[in-house]
């Protein structure tokens, strides 16, 4: 048994699925069932129950995830210790899709200038995923939006974030200065699969405010929300760091009056794991960068 092979043991528990699992590791499926065939024949049981659609984990396979997610997380701490000084910093940070393509460019330029010894690795996912992935030690930082529910993980809000009502250049709500909450009942409306945090904030916002948009069409990236509202396919709430890089001509933002829907964006990590010299100059950066904003909420921690 090595330390790959835990690895790819892991990354199919978690996936459940080997094309997932095999995209994600770099590998072929065919070589993914290999190496789990050999975990297997090595243990003299089997890990997985394979079923058509994912595998699921054996009574077995159960405890060696237990124990190979310690193994692996004590050997990473240990790299990353051992290899502090006198290396290039590596950060495995974690986002969003609603905030990756947004807030990560204009982030990690300035970062890079700043701090060109360390190196960031993107990796997007959803929220629940982010969560899990830094739980077990598998990306470093994650940038997320409030609410997280994440035990014995460290939660800090960064800065809150105004969202926008989006809507095709000739619509009749394009003219007004602000929009009034209720004017969404009385259009077609596109918004983001349930997957996205970001659906949920603005469903409990409008659920405060007893209104129910008409979904016509739901989408898994933000981009193309933007496109099917320039396609006159409906109006829609977007953050507005989604406006601001938002060169179209095709479709306008409003703000609503009153109360206004918001986010707020947060940074997460296992307070439990090593923190590196990069990953402590990240977090630094991110909050020095929230508080010249005048965006930027008071600074809290919370353990969740």
């Amino acid at each position: 048994m090595n330390l790959h092979l835990l690895e790819q043991f892991v990354a199919l528990a978690r996936t459940k699925n080997f094309t997932r699992a095999a995209d994600e590791l770099h590998l072929s499926q065919s070589a993914l069932s290999r190496a789990i065939q050999k975990l297997e024949d090595q243990l003299g049981a089997p890990l997985f129950e394979r079923k058509p659609r994912e595998v699921v984990l054996t009574d077995l396979g159960e405890l060696l995830l237990e124990r190979a997610r310690k193994i692996l997380q004590l050997m990473e701490d240990t790299i990353s210790e051992l290899s502090e000084a006198g290396r290039r910093g590596r950060i495995r940070l974690g986002a969003i899709p609603t905030i990756a393509p947004y807030f990560l460019p204009g982030l990690l330029s300035h970062f890079a200038r700043r701090h060109p010894d360390i190196l960031v690795i993107v990796q997007e996912d959803t929220t629940d995923n982010l969560i899990r992935r830094c739980s077990h030690g598998e990306i470093d930082l994650a940038i997320l939006a409030q609410p997280v529910i994440a035990r014995h993980l460290e939660v800090e809000p960064l800065f809150e974030e105004e969202l926008l009502l989006v809507a095709p250049v000739a619509h009749p709500l394009a003219t007004a200065k602000s929009v009034k909450i209720e004017a969404l009942e009385s259009f077609p409306f596109v918004t983001l699969n349930e997957a996205h945090c970001l659906a949920e904030n603005i469903s409990s916002f409008c659920r405060r405010k007893s209104v129910q948009p008409v979904t016509v069409e739901r989408t898994s990236q933000l981009a193309t929300v933007q496109e099917l509202v320039a396609l006159d396919h409906g109006i829609s709430i977007v953050p507005e760091m989604a406006r601001k890089i938002d060169t179209s001509d095709r479709r306008v933002y409003r703000s609503f009056a009153g109360e206004k829907p918001a986010r707020t964006v947060a940074m997460l990590w296992n307070a439990g794991r090593f923190q590196s010299r990069a990953v402590r100059v990240l977090m630094e950066e991110l909050r020095s960068l929230t508080r010249s904003s005048s965006s930027a909420p008071q600074r809290k921690s919370s353990r969740l």
